[in-house]
């Protein structure tokens, strides 16, 4: 239609947007000054010169920034927040960390330190505004170790913190991890060790029967897997995951091999929630006891949740973190 009426050339579309504007309704007022609006869309720029991607719903007094895990995965696998949290009058922002999907992905590996990441969410908090009278974090897996020490830091900035489906200290994760891993089946164990005493860790079959074996009982166990998780997966930046986190579920032994804050738990004076799971990767028992050595603590329990009980026990799971999330605005907590 354009190119029959010649409207397809730069001066058809001038006069195309000429007269579209000579008819613009009187209440979008173009000629106020004002900030683009971009559906709550904010590329912050960091310190470093680069810039990080973020989103937020939602308008309330009640702030959450939401730490998605991987390292290196993506906010997408945390899109059923959409769901609730505004619903609850709760106003939230995703945010994709430094190297992730839809932020700057820098080939650095000086960058990707847990005191670097760290500084990071302190940028993006000041950057949008959030302080002690409303900020609440929430982490999840490596999210929620970022969390941790970023509340060890920086707690006087924060009005809640929400640490989801992460143990205070990585050995405490990778024993438990060997403790499901030796319930698969012989033949599986084999097989799997195979692979691994080859390095062969990107193998299409080694990777199938994680997913098979392990993923689909400890990390979302509903069948098929919801989109946003696929699509989180495959957006992972494979190389910043394994620098930090190592090759496989199975053999963790990145940067973050012998972290641990355990001992510092205490140090959190900050109203904190500890989230655990029963067929959770991390020990849902060592949740509940980081609850008791804060010194204002809750623990909620998923008892049908894995990793990600947000999804496969999203009932039990929303309604603590929102009750937590309420009753700390309005000072009813503990």
């Amino acid at each position: 239609m354009l190119a029959r009426t010649g409207l397809c050339t730069p001066l058809g579309l001038a006069i195309l947007v000429s007269a579209a504007c000579s008819t613009t309704p009187d209440y979008l007022d173009f000629k106020t000054p004002t900030t683009v609006q971009a559906g709550g869309v904010r590329m912050i720029q960091l310190d470093e010169g680069y810039q990080v991607w973020t989103k937020r719903f939602g308008n309330s007094p009640m702030k959450v920034l939401i730490l998605h895990g991987g390292p290196a995965a993506t906010h997408e696998y945390l899109e059923c927040f959409e769901s609730f949290f505004p619903q609850a009058n709760i106003e939230f922002y995703h945010y994709d960390q430094l190297g992730s999907y839809r932020s700057d992905q820098p080939d650095d590996d000086s960058l990707w330190t847990i005191e670097r990441f760290v500084e990071e969410v302190e940028q993006v908090r000041l950057a949008l505004g959030l302080n002690a009278d409303n900020f609440f974090l929430l982490g999840n897996s490596w999210g929620g170790m970022l969390a941790m020490e970023y509340a060890l830091k920086y707690q006087h900035n924060l009005k809640g913190l929400i640490v989801c489906n992460m143990t205070a200290d990585f050995d405490k994760y990778e024993a438990y991890n060997a403790k499901l891993r030796a319930q698969l089946p012989e033949d599986v164990l084999v097989t799997l060790s195979s692979y691994e005493e080859r390095g062969d860790y990107h193998d299409p079959v080694y990777e199938q029967l994680v997913f098979d074996v392990y993923y689909t009982k400890h990390l979302c166990r509903l069948d098929p897997w919801p989109e946003p998780v696929t699509r989180s997966f495959n957006h992972l930046n494979q190389h910043v995951y394994e620098y930090m986190q190592g090759p496989s579920e199975f053999v963790p032994g990145g940067i973050l091999k012998g972290w641990s804050v355990w001992d510092r738990l205490g140090e959190l004076e900050v109203p904190t929630l500890m989230v655990g799971a029963k067929h959770d990767t991390m020990n849902p028992a060592e949740m509940a006891e980081m609850a008791t050595l804060v010194q204002n603590g809750r623990s909620l329990y998923c008892p049908n949740g894995s990793h990600m009980s947000f999804w496969d026990d999203q009932e039990v799971f929303m309604e603590g973190v929102i009750d937590f999330i309420h009753d700390v605005h309005e000072e009813r907590f503990p």
